[in-house]
């Protein structure tokens, strides 16, 4: 795994050992970074669920102004805090160690809004809705933010959030994994 394109291109990442983790591959994230380009410029980036941390380093290196990782998990924040020093985005970087509700109640109360969202949770879960909920709920994006969620199970997802205020303007797929693009 490695940042694909910016200021930290080339740059080999630290992963995650283990089968508990999957991180978006690299024949994900390029059409991903590609599709979404042009609303990093400056940008305030969440990374929830954030793994490696590589979705959120990826937004940096092409020109995003600071970026929250958070997860739960202690090796993925160690892996986090590798990655960062890595590429030198330390002062760019926010790192919290907490469970999703957490980390955006902390975010939230730190007064941090966000343009551009990653959510890449586990499959399987009901986390792309809840955390949705808490984003809207805890008013912690900017106008016309941009959310991207990552699902095996898009048609699940989308019914579980077609009731949020929230747009779904574009569905990709990439071998199993479906992103979904939602305006706010």
């Amino acid at each position: 795994m490695r940042i694909i394109s910016g200021s930290a291109r080339g740059t080999k990442l630290f992963t995650l050992d283990g089968e508990n983790t999957r991180p978006t591959l690299d024949r994900v994230k390029e059409p991903l970074f590609n599709i979404i380009n042009f609303n990093l410029q400056d940008a305030m980036v969440l990374d929830l669920f954030a793994g490696t941390g590589a979705l959120g380093l990826e937004a940096l290196s092409r020109g995003a102004k600071k970026a929250a990782f958070c997860d739960r998990n202690f090796e993925a924040i160690q892996v986090i805090k590798r990655n960062v020093d890595k590429t030198r985005f330390k002062e760019k970087s926010i790192i919290i160690k907490k469970d999703f509700a957490n980390a955006l109640e902390i975010l939230q109360n730190d007064g941090y809004k966000f343009d551009v969202i990653f959510l890449d949770p586990p499959y399987k879960t009901d986390y792309i809705c809840e955390s949705l909920n808490l984003i809207l709920k805890n008013n912690l994006t900017c106008t016309g933010a941009l959310i991207v969620a990552e699902t095996d199970e898009p048609e699940r997802v989308i019914n579980q959030i077609s009731t949020l205020n929230i747009e779904i303007y574009d569905t990709r797929k990439y071998g199993r994994a479906y992103l979904l693009f939602i305006k706010v």
